[in-house]
């Protein structure tokens, strides 16, 4: 059971999840902390979720800075897991993460809820905000008569400000409607459970 078997049917699972919102955004592949890891799924709609994919073919070398990452961005968490790493996952995760287990089936798989996922309380605002491009960023303070003296810096300063000016739900709510307004950003086509792919879109 590879990582593309899994996805594929977390991208059917969340497809019938949200396919009468419109306001829900699915994407692969999300960017976080200027580039430090990133999230395998991502929802992005009334708030950030994140779906982190453990198949038997991974290692889990790098789940610790994935914890730490994805404990300062996203509003809940999961991890989709195969067998062999089930009982380590649940050792070394937050509890407040849900967990799905992967369960392989003659031509597909079967995702079986363990634990469901509570609201992280350790949401960094700034970290939030770095998903913002610069421009995004200037054109969020112009919005708010914040941009004077900023028109000119780098989107560190930009980042920091608007954290500096709004309040952490403020940002949140900021950050998700310029991702899910954002055009032309995601291309890669995605597996499907029959083995071909289609390319992301908001469900």
């Amino acid at each position: 059971m590879r990582d593309r078997d899994i996805r594929a049917a977390l991208w059917a699972l969340l497809d019938e999840q949200h396919a009468d919102d419109p306001d829900t955004l699915v994407l692969d592949e999300l960017g976080i902390c200027q580039g430090e890891t990133r999230a395998d799924v991502a929802v992005v709609n009334g708030s950030l979720a994140a779906f982190e994919i453990k198949s038997d073919r991974d290692t889990l070398a790098r789940l610790p800075g994935q914890i730490e990452a994805y404990q300062r961005v996203f509003d809940v968490v999961t991890v989709i897991v195969g067998g062999r790493y089930v009982e380590r996952i649940m050792d070394a995760i937050p509890e407040t993460w849900g967990v799905i287990q992967a369960v392989s089936q003659t031509q597909s798989v079967e995702l079986k809820f363990l634990r469901e996922p509570i609201k992280n309380e350790r949401v960094d605002p700034l970290s939030v905000t770095q998903l913002l491009w610069r421009d995004e960023a200037l054109t969020l303070l112009e919005e708010r008569g914040l941009a004077r003296g900023f028109r000119s810096k780098p989107r560190r300063l930009l980042w920091q400000a608007i954290v500096d000016q709004l309040s952490p739900e403020e940002v949140s709510e900021a950050v998700r409607a310029q991702l899910k307004a954002r055009e032309g950003w995601r291309s890669d086509p995605r597996p499907t459970q029959d083995g071909d792919s289609r390319q992301p879109a908001a469900t």
